[in-house]
């Protein structure tokens, strides 16, 4: 399988996409390994590269993984996680493959009650221990979690995307309980913890529940204030830990909540600009657009 991006995905795969697919804020998709191998006539194989959403994968058969800095050999079972940072090289070494990969974009995670910020844990993390072996008890175990989600994801239920986002979920705290101690628990160091504290003040302010709402915080200077430290710093220590600026950080997740007031609510756009720290429409709307490459409007249709 040798694409990166969700569109080239689904060009190779385009008749097992659910019919509500697009209806969802993010994406999620999930599916057996040996089905695509069989009906598409793909090897599960993946070139050294990065892709455009996360992927968490439950591979039972050998394999082999090779990463910038390490080279994994998957004996028999194995639970991997990739990232859109860091990119991999993905080979089977037989034919004899099975189990079942979900693939999710970080939209998809925004409405969840859980507090995870997925490029803050070790699984995700450049260095950090993102494969697993796994004995023949916790493949039983996984195999139940992936096969409610294949079932759900077919199901009418209407809030089975709620489920979906649990099972992810239990799926990232399952990878966290086999990291070692050492990974689990890092030193904090200075530029850590301004990290830390400012994705708090950030994750604080949301969700928006009323449009009487309206962010405290919205510039980088809003949160180096806060924080007492020098806008300079923070920029320099948001960039270092997670690759991303201040702004670009702040601006990610105000347009994730935008999207989710365009299509959960009824509010008017000038609502949703204003408790979103915009004075003007104008200016929501082209933050909007420079965002996502549609006005408010379109989105919401």
């Amino acid at each position: 399988m040798e694409t990166t991006t969700l569109e080239g995905f689904y060009k190779e795969i385009s008749d097992l996409i659910p019919k509500d697919i697009n209806k969802e804020i993010g994406h999620f998709n999930v599916f057996k390994i040996a089905d695509i191998s069989a009906k598409y006539k793909l090897k599960p194989f993946m070139p050294y590269n990065r892709r455009s959403y996360y992927k968490i994968s439950l591979i039972i058969g050998h394999n082999k993984a090779e990463y910038a800095d390490k080279v994994i050999d998957i004996e028999k079972n194995a639970l991997l996680f990739a990232t859109p940072k860091i990119p991999y090289h993905y080979l089977p070494q037989d034919d004899n493959q099975s189990g079942f990969f979900c693939i999710f974009t970080d939209d998809f995670l925004v409405q969840s009650k859980s507090s995870v910020i997925l490029d803050e844990l070790p699984i995700f993390k450049p260095g950090g221990y993102p494969i697993f072996q796994l004995s023949d008890e916790e493949v039983t175990e996984l195999l139940y979690i992936f096969q409610k989600m294949h079932k759900e994801l077919s199901s009418d239920y209407a809030y089975k995307y709620d489920l979906l986002r649990n099972y992810v979920l239990e799926l990232i705290h399952y990878g966290q309980k086999l990291q070692p101690a050492t990974a689990l628990y890092p030193t904090h160091t200075a530029s850590a913890r301004v990290s830390s504290l400012f994705i708090e003040l950030l994750e604080r302010q949301f969700p928006i529940e009323s449009p009487h709402q309206k962010l405290n915080l919205r510039t980088a200077k809003d949160f180096a204030d806060q924080l007492s430290v020098h806008v300079n710093h923070l920029n320099k220590v948001l960039k270092e830990n997670t690759g991303k600026t201040t702004t670009s950080l702040i601006s990610s997740r105000v347009v994730q909540e935008a999207k989710i007031l365009l299509k959960k609510t009824d509010w008017s756009i000038t609502e949703i600009a204003y408790s979103l720290g915009f004075e003007e429409v104008a200016h929501f709307s082209n933050f909007f657009r420079k965002q996502t490459s549609f006005s408010p409007l379109a989105f919401r249709a």
